[in-house]
């Protein structure tokens, strides 16, 4: 009998491990790498390089996802609607997607800033507009810091940049840590979360619908492989301090920026992350958008493309803009 008992939980962790390592492989099957890995000095970065040719009417655009994502997120949304426009970079940022992780400074945002712009070098791009989504936003405000002569401007979509109040949830704290963290990270991430990953999307876009082919299209299982959902865990309990500490640098930036935010985040708290660059960000324009959820890329596409010409120099009207899309979601949320 005690033989039976102390056999049980080795059972348990045996099986855990094994279904995660084969959900691992069946994920990578059905959702193959579709970037090319380079070696930018530390580690192999993935991404997907889109030239414009001779039809570019846009600067370069780097687009950085945010946490649980990885490069199909951007691509997907604004792929075909700005090719051909602009030179287009989707990326997987360190430790994500199929980029490898490399050091300890991949763990925060200035790093993976620092990271994005040796690949912007081996993908031969000078300056670029940077768009950061969600926690990608501190990544662009760090890049924008770090690396000026770079930074053509700044789209800021729900972005995740400021000191907030409370914490994290649960899992992030439990994940991230050295031994427990692995061991969560390895048997219990890949069960609990597939059984989530439709739900939890959908809160995501909420209240705004999530486009059918969204999950198949962007393969955000690819976050539950654990060495990945490791690394996001860490990434998200790394942001507090960070944004603690350059927060106050913010001023410090002088480049067109645009902030695209809405009044019904369930992610972030719109009211401190995009106030609070619109108020530290001189010269930044805020466009607020009524019944607006936290992905402004796939329900205001055409607006965040109108801010990419406005960045460029273009005459737009953003808050006219954001008013016809008020418009549209409050007919929708009827």
């Amino acid at each position: 009998m005690l033989t039976a008992l102390l056999a049980t939980p080795l059972v348990l962790l045996v099986a855990g491990f094994a279904f995660s390592a084969w959900r691992t492989r069946a994920l990578e099957r059905q959702f193959p790498n579709v970037g090319e890995p380079i070696d930018i000095g530390g580690l192999r970065m993935n991404s997907v390089f889109v030239p414009a040719g001779t039809t570019a009417d846009l600067p370069p655009v780097v687009f950085i996802h945010g946490a649980s994502g990885n490069l199909r997120d951007q691509m997907h949304a604004f792929r075909n609607r700005l090719e051909g426009r602009a030179d287009l970079l989707f990326l997987d940022r360190p430790g994500h997607g199929y980029s490898e992780r490399g050091g300890p400074e991949n763990a925060f945002p200035d790093g993976q800033a620092h990271a994005i712009a040796r690949l912007m070098d081996r993908r031969g791009i000078g300056r670029a507009i940077i768009v950061g989504h969600s926690f990608g936003g501190a990544i662009a405000a760090s890049f924008a810091l770090e690396h000026p002569e770079k930074t053509a401007g700044l789209l800021f979509l729900a972005p995740a940049t400021h000191p907030w109040p409370g914490g994290i949830d649960w899992y992030y704290d439990l994940a991230k840590l050295p031994v427990i963290g692995w061991l969560f990270s390895h048997i219990v991430a890949m069960p609990a979360g597939l059984l989530r990953i439709e739900g939890g999307t959908r809160s995501v876009f909420s209240p705004n619908p999530c486009p059918d082919d969204y999950i198949a299209a962007t393969a955000p299982a690819l976050v539950l492989r654990p060495k990945t959902f490791r690394n996001n865990a860490i990434d998200v309990a790394s942001l507090l301090d960070h944004v603690r500490r350059i927060q106050p640098r913010y001023a410090e930036i002088r480049t067109p920026t645009v902030i695209v935010t809405g009044d019904t985040d369930g992610i972030v708290y719109e009211e401190i992350h995009s106030r609070g660059l619109a108020r530290d960000i001189a010269g930044s324009e805020l466009v607020w958008i009524r019944n607006l959820g936290h992905k402004p890329d796939y329900v205001v596409t055409d607006l965040a493309i109108e801010a990419l010409e406005k960045i460029a120099g273009r005459d737009r009207d953003l808050q006219e803009s954001a008013r016809r899309a008020e418009a549209r979601l409050a007919k929708d949320h009827i």
